[in-house]
């Protein structure tokens, strides 16, 4: 059995990852350099898929930096982190998962595998619209008329979500069990080889790790992984 696994070399793609490895399936990660404002997620995913030993890591280069839009395709300041706030943040970048969704799409035809993982959460995120169980849903029909495999041959690509109703401390307890390597994962927006442990993704991450009662295994700027935050 084959699965497309959307892996960002970030916390949730990881475990994500570890469950369909755990699942049993035959894994082909497809990273993207969208031009991002920086290059560490791509490193993080290339050493993660070396972990697992997969085949093929496919890495597919576009451009939605020329869309821009986001604090992490255009020249806007990435904000430090509020955990109170309602709105959705600079740092969603326009279509992007319903883009990468509709590649792993074909290339999960191609491949002849039935599966495509992303690790979308709608619990403890950042309030992007493309992660809500609503959006997957949509894609879904789409994806369901728009291949030649559902129309002809009358099999259907499935989107896999795992971690979509999961708290991020309970995506981390997964993540320990399925002994997902988190050591080599990135999730700082600022993209530098400390976190900055002050930006949306990198607070989101610490209170998970906090909660779910283990110390972070990547370095931060300042000594924020222990607990304490």
């Amino acid at each position: 059995m084959k699965a497309v696994v959307l892996l960002s070399g970030g916390l949730d793609s990881t475990v994500c990852m570890s469950i369909a490895h755990k699942a049993g399936f035959e894994l082909y990660p497809i990273s993207f350099a969208y031009g991002q404002r920086h290059s560490r997620e791509i490193r993080c995913a290339g050493q993660i898929a070396g972990y697992y030993g997969v085949k093929r890591h496919l890495v597919i280069t576009t451009n939605m930096d020329a869309i821009g839009g986001s604090a992490l395709t255009d020249n806007i300041e990435i904000p430090d982190g509020d955990e109170t706030r309602k709105d959705i943040p600079v740092t969603y970048v326009p279509a992007r998962n319903l883009i990468f969704l509709s590649y792993a799409l074909g290339y999960a035809e191609v491949l002849g595998a039935g599966k495509i993982f992303i690790g979308v959460n709608a619990v403890d995120y950042s309030g992007y619209p493309d992660c809500r169980p609503e959006f997957i849903e949509r894609f879904q029909q789409v994806a369901d008329y728009s291949t030649r495999a559902a129309a002809q041959d009358g099999k259907e690509i499935a989107v896999e979500t795992p971690l979509i109703n999961l708290t991020k401390a309970g995506i981390i307890r997964l993540g320990i069990e399925n002994r997902a390597p988190l050591h080599l994962t990135t999730s700082c927006y600022r993209g530098a080889e400390k976190a900055c442990g002050t930006c949306d993704s990198c607070l989101l991450r610490l209170r998970g790790f906090r909660e779910a009662g283990y110390e972070d295994p990547v370095p931060y700027e300042k000594d924020c992984a222990k607990g304490g935050l």
